[in-house]
């Protein structure tokens, strides 16, 4: 006979925004002025534009930090392991700077 898994993603069970690794008070205001109210509701989304949509609606540049914590919380509900935002500087870094590149052969 055979089995078929009952397993749920463990993520399911995250209730609120500052359960996830790397989100603070603070960066769960920022998610929530986004419109993010659940952890559910990271799922699918793009942390670039997360910041961008960040910085149009406070009108302010926020700390590029701020970019590596979504792509950590984005990543984590998607199912990848936890890991201290920093570990996402230098991808950040690199997909900015080929972004700055790709921005300058168009004008």
């Amino acid at each position: 006979m055979k089995r078929t898994s009952t397993a749920r993603n463990p993520r399911q069970n995250v209730g609120r925004l500052q359960d996830i690794a790397n989100i603070g008070p603070s960066i769960a205001a920022d998610l929530r002025l986004l419109g993010i109210a659940l952890p559910a509701d990271l799922v699918g989304r793009e942390p670039f534009a997360m910041y961008d949509e960040l910085c149009r609606k406070t009108g302010q540049r926020h700390d590029p930090c701020v970019i590596d914590a979504f792509i950590s919380a984005v990543r984590y509900m998607a199912g990848e392991s936890k890991k201290p935002w920093w570990k996402y500087t230098a991808e950040r870094k690199r997909i900015v700077a080929a972004w700055q590149i790709d921005k300058t052969e168009l004008a």
